[in-house]
C-alpha cells in the first residue's frame, strides 16, 4: 500500500525526510508556511532557503493549504520546538483525531518544558504518536549517506510502520517504546553539542571533546532515567550516538552557536544570522529548570547556560567544570 504523508515544515529535515519517503514510494505533501519558498521549491524542485543542493523527489507536492493535510494517512510534524504549538493551534482543525502523528521535533518547548509528543497532545488532543530520532545530519541524509535512527512509539505497530515507511538502503531505521528517552536525548544533545561549539572555539583538542562526550552522556542519562526513561536508550542511537555527531559535525547549528560565542560574538549577533533554528539556545533553559525540579546536578548544562544568559566566559566555564570537587566516575 502506497502511504500518504504530510510534513509539517519545509526546513532541512522535514525536507530530506520527505525526500527519504518519496524514495521509499510515499505519495508527500510538504507543507511551508512560507508562500514563495513554496512556490520556488515546487517549481524548481530545490529547498534554497534551508537544503541548497538537494533535488526534491517527483513524488513530493509542497504546498502551503493546509487543507492537503486531510486526505493524509498520517503527519510528519518537522516544525521547530518553539513553533510547535503557534502552528498546531492555528492549523489543528486539519489534522483529524484518527490521524498518526511523528515528531522528528528536537527540543523542549519554554517556558512549559514540555516535550513535543506532549505539545502536540496538549494542542490537538490525543492520537497514536511516534518519536524519530538519531544521528541524522539532513545534509548527509540528502545526500544518501548512510544512516541510522530510531523510530519510538508505545504502539508497537506505529513504530513499524515507521520503520517501514522510511527504511531504504542508506537510511536504517530500528524500534524502540522509549518515547520519554528519545525525546529528552534529542533535547539534551542539543544543549551539549553548545558546549561542543564552545570547546572548538577556544581551540581545545580531542581530549576535551572526548570528556565533554563521555561526561554529557552521563548528565544526559542521569536526567532522562530521572524522568523516566530507560538507561540503555542513552547508550544508543538517540542518545550518545545523536551527541556525537552534534558536537563533531560542522552541519551542526547548536555547535555553531558555542563556536561563534567562544571567538567573541554575542548570541544576539549568532542568532541573527545563523541558517535554521538551534533549538538548544531555549531548550537550555528548559533542561535546568527541569534538573532543579528533580534535584539533579547538570554541571555541563549548567555552564552553557550561564554563558548564552548570565555573560560567563567560556574560558571560565571551562575552568570552573574542571575544578568541581573530586568524586568517583559514576557513567550514569
Amino acid at each position: 500500500m502506497i502511504e500518504k504523508v504530510a510534513v509539517l515544515g519545509d526546513g532541512a529535515w522535514g525536507t530530506a525526510l520527505a525526500g527519504v519517503m518519496a524514495s521509499n514510494q510515499a505519495s508527500v505533501i510538504l507543507w511551508s508556511h512560507d508562500p514563495e519558498l513554496a512556490a520556488t521549491m515546487q517549481s524548481t524542485r530545490r529547498n534554497p532557503k534551508y537544503l541548497p543542493g538537494y533535488h526534491l523527489p517527483e513524488g513530493i507536492t509542497v504546498t502551503t493549504r493546509m487543507d492537503a493535510f486531510e486526505h493524509a494517512d498520517l503527519i510528519v510534524c518537522a516544525v521547530p520546538s518553539r513553533y510547535l504549538r503557534e502552528v498546531l493551534e492555528a492549523n489543528r482543525e486539519n489534522f483529524g483525531r484518527e490521524r498518526p502523528f511523528i515528531s522528528v521535533t528536537k527540543g523542549l518547548e519554554f517556558p512549559s518544558r514540555l516535550r513535543p509528543t506532549e505539545v502536540i497532545r496538549e494542542v490537538i488532543g490525543d492520537r497514536p504518536l511516534a518519536v524519530l530520532c538519531g544521528p541524522s545530519h539532513a545534509e548527509e541524509v540528502a545526500e544518501g549517506m548512510p544512516t541510522a535512527v530510531v523510530a519510538a512509539s508505545t504502539d508497537r505497530g506505529l513504530a513499524m510502520r515507521v520503520q517501514d515507511l522510511m527504511t531504504t538502503d542508506r537510511f536504517r531505521v530500528y524500534t524502540s517504546d522509549d518515547v520519554l528517552g528519545l525525546e529528552i536525548g534529542g533535547a539534551i544533545k542539543n544543549v551539549l553539542s553548545i558546549a561542543g561549539g564552545l570547546v572548538d572555539g577556544l581551540g581545545f583538542g580531542d581530549n576535551t571533546k572526548a570528556a565533554l562526550l563521555t561526561r554529557g552522556q552521563a548528565e544526559m542519562a542521569r536526567l532522562g532515567v530521572a524522568l523516566g526513561g530507560k538507561v540503555e536508550t542513552f547508550a544508543g542511537l538517540s542518545g550518545i550516538g545523536d551527541l556525537i555527531v552534534s558536537c563533531v559535525s560542522p552541519h551542526g547549528r547548536n555547535r555553531q552557536v558555542g563556536e561563534r560565542i567562544a571567538r567573541g560574538e554575542t548570541l544576539e549577533q549568532v542568532l541573527a544570522t545563523i541558517r535554521g533554528v538551534p533549538e538548544g539556545v531555549l531548550t537550555c533553559k528548559a533542561v535546568v529548570d527541569i534538573a532543579r525540579g528533580v534535584n539533579l546536578e547538570v554541571p555541563i548544562a549548567h555552564e552553557v547556560h550561564e554563558v548564552l544568559y548570565n555573560g560567563k566566559s567560556p574560558t571560565a566555564a571551562v575552568q570552573d567544570l574542571m575544578t568541581r570537587p573530586q568524586k568517583d566516575e559514576v557513567p550514569v
